[in-house]
């Protein structure tokens, strides 16, 4: 015998649907390259590609600031966490650009936001977060960020 299902509430409030964010959010911008592998057979960049971008944006800006070492350093940047919403779309051949902000900065982690435009573009194609906890490259157990690396992300935020 089928119980009666308790109802579930439901908000009348419409969830808050994310909308393109302006380039002025961001602090920095990083140039990116697309490939032509990256397009899908729909004709535009492939999901999976945009947190590849996220990955690339961010840590191409924390090696050029010399603040990360991603093959000698005693810290290293573990990604915990990404998520993206998509606004409209960008293929190969375009250039795009990536603005780079800091969300939060924790003892251990930074998270970061992240937003995918074409060119030149006022508002995102994409944007999203990209949570990197700071580890220490042997252990693998989290560390405090150090030092250049706080006072870079914090001129992020």
């Amino acid at each position: 015998m089928n119980s009666p299902r308790t109802p579930v509430a439901v908000s009348n409030e419409a969830a808050a649907r994310p909308a393109p964010a302006a380039r002025s959010h961001y602090r920095r911008f990083v140039p990116l390259t697309t490939r032509s592998m990256d397009n899908d057979a729909y004709g535009h960049l492939n999901n999976v590609v945009y947190l590849s971008l996220f990955d690339s944006a961010v840590n191409a800006e924390l090696v050029s600031a010399g603040v990360l070492d991603i093959e000698n350093g005693a810290v290293i940047g573990l990604v915990v966490e990404t998520g993206c919403h998509f606004f409209s779309s960008v293929a190969f051949p375009q250039a795009l650009e990536a603005g780079l902000a800091v969300a939060r900065i924790g003892r251990t982690s930074v998270s970061y936001e992240v937003g995918i435009f074409a060119a030149g573009a006022a508002e995102s194609a994409a944007h999203g977060r990209f949570v990197h906890v700071y580890v220490d490259r042997q252990t693998r157990r989290p560390v405090p960020l150090p030092d250049r690396l706080l006072a870079f992300v914090k001129a992020l935020q």
